[in-house]
């Protein structure tokens, strides 16, 4: 029987992802990929994976997987999300190894919207254009997995070896770090200034192309169509409406809206971790600042695989102070 994890009742936003398809956007090709890419890389470092190796990317929940094959060790971050497998609670940031027959149940986090399910070994799956990320709207990589599918995986059973842990990543606090710009001279300085001081409210209308915020409407100086140039995940685009958009990973290449500023990618995972509802605001910095701010953000991924620990088994208790029966 060929090693796999089968769908059997998944979230309703379940896809593979990974780092994306880099080098493709002057094709017209988007990026994709994790939404919160230090969760994926820590999710694949507790298991023995490369950091950017696929998994699943779920939003709110996983939903319920049952295990085809001998064993295999996995990997849930992202938040607390609560977990299960054959009834055992599973803790979150941390491995563990299921047995053939299994069933995997992950349930939604009070800290976080997408979660990132991690098996050792990986899933056998071909990549398209160098990456097997899903861009749903393209189809390119697939489409959001449903009940029934079987996910092959490369490895039949676990290694031997202790569980490994890491310690819940942090995001930060406070406003979200924004670099203005390239169209901010499409709105008048009183407007550029309203933003960076308003509060906004993350609405529930968004996928993984963006999300939109509600707050008093932006007034553009100079119309709202702009030449379509090149976007990228954190361009914060504003069209007619005056309601600012936030485009994230699976944003299309290029726009007509005039773009007022960028989220820096540092900050983009926990933008995107931020539940509908919340109340945020942003804070407006220059280039050099957002290449400092990218520079630790490059360092820190570097550094996980140092964070993640080997977890002892528990110690057997001595035979004399075991119950007899």
């Amino acid at each position: 029987m060929t090693a796999a994890l089968q769908a059997i009742a998944p979230g309703p936003y379940v896809t593979i992802q990974d780092a994306g398809r880099r080098g493709w956007r002057r094709f017209g090709v988007a990026t994709a990929g994790a939404m919160d890419y230090p969760s994926l890389a820590a999710a694949n470092l507790l298991v023995g994976n490369p950091p950017d190796a696929p998994a699943l990317e779920f939003g709110q929940t996983g939903g319920v997987w049952t295990v085809a094959t001998e064993s295999c060790r996995i990997a849930i971050t992202g938040g607390d999300f609560r977990a299960s497998a054959g009834g055992t609670p599973l803790r979150p940031w941390r491995s563990h190894t299921l047995r053939r027959g299994q069933q995997l149940i992950i349930q939604n986090a009070p800290d976080a919207t997408w979660g990132y399910l991690a098996v050792a070994g990986g899933f056998d799956l071909v990549p398209q254009l160098g990456s097997c990320a899903t861009h749903l709207r393209s189809g390119l990589g697939g489409r959001r997995l449903a009940e029934g599918d079987v996910l092959p995986l490369r490895a039949d059973r676990a290694a031997d070896g202790p569980e490994r842990g890491i310690t819940a990543l942090l995001r930060g606090t406070g406003p979200f770090r924004a670099v203005p710009g390239p169209q901010d001279d499409f709105f008048t300085p009183q407007t550029l200034a309203g933003f960076f001081a308003a509060t906004w409210r993350v609405s529930h209308r968004g996928d993984r192309m963006g999300t939109w915020m509600e707050g008093p409407p932006l007034r553009h100086a100079n119309g709202y169509n702009v030449l379509s140039d090149g976007v990228v995940p954190g361009c914060i685009q504003v069209p007619g409406s005056g309601q600012p958009v936030v485009l994230l990973m699976d944003c299309q290449t290029i726009g007509g809206f005039p773009k007022l500023a960028t989220i820096v990618t540092a900050d983009l995972p926990r933008f995107a971790q931020t539940p509908p509802g919340s109340l945020i605001a942003f804070t407006a910095i220059d280039i050099d600042a957002a290449q400092s701010l990218h520079r630790d953000y490059r360092a820190s991924l570097a550094g996980l695989a140092r964070q993640v620990t080997e977890i002892a088994p528990p110690t057997a208790r001595p035979f004399w102070l075991r119950a007899s029966h």
